[in-house]
């Protein structure tokens, strides 16, 4: 897959990331990158910025490209830890690869224990989404179910509190346990939570709004959940 952007690359290097292919702006003057990709042995090709921006569809690259190999899924049952408390994030359709991006460098800030996601209905990991990650794509487990619904049923088993997110909930976010394993769930953009997935939460929470705005950006409500839980 195509990624771009210096922090975003940085990080695969560091991560040792297969890198097909690494193109490199010829008027580029930043040594110090250029010292970096030397020292880890990453060979590059110099080009212009016009192949940059067709290899990227015009996105802001930064002046550097590469073909890297794809982001890959866990399995629940691996990253499981029975010997400790866990703290996991599961998203319920989100759509916006911004959206998608932004959430995992805040999921790997908090140090959350992974991203669940479904295989539908669910925006693909991108060059965007790394892109907006600014690298954190490379340090998240990012896990893959066939069904949220189930998952949940199976992390309740495993005394895991799950805890949703709906505008019209009593309880503020501020009222999360934190002293459990957590499963905190964030909907689309749109609508929300679905309603079977609303329903088998064990708490509804809202974020308070002052304003004259009655929600937040879902990047930026799972900002303050995650912050709030750790």
């Amino acid at each position: 897959m195509i990624i771009y952007g210096k922090n975003v690359i940085k990080e695969a290097v560091l991560n040792k990331r297969p890198i097909y292919k690494l193109y490199l702006d010829e008027k580029s003057s930043d040594s110090k990158f250029i010292n970096f990709l030397e020292n880890n042995n990453i060979s590059y090709e110099l080009t212009n910025k016009g192949q940059l921006n067709n290899l990227t569809d015009n996105a802001v690259h930064n002046g550097v490209v590469a073909d890297v190999k794809d982001y890959q899924y866990l399995e629940l049952d691996v990253v499981l830890d029975k010997t400790r408390r866990q703290r996991f994030l599961m998203l319920d359709e989100v759509q916006d690869p911004h959206n998608l991006g932004a959430i995992l460098r805040s999921v790997e800030a908090t140090n959350y224990d992974g991203v669940i996601i479904s295989k539908k209905h669910q925006v693909p990991l991108t060059g965007v989404v790394a892109k907006t990650s600014s690298g954190a794509i490379e340090h998240v487990k990012l896990i893959l179910v066939s069904n949220l619904y189930q998952t949940i049923l199976k992390l309740q088993k495993e005394d895991f509190l799950v805890v949703g997110t709906a505008g019209e909930a009593t309880a503020s976010y501020k009222e999360i346990p934190k002293n459990q394993n957590l499963l905190i769930i964030m909907g689309n953009e749109g609508f929300g939570l679905r309603p079977l997935i609303k329903k088998g939460c064990d708490l509804l929470v809202s974020i308070p709004m002052l304003g004259k705005v009655n929600s937040l950006n879902v990047s930026v409500a799972t900002a303050l959940l995650l912050y709030e839980t750790i």
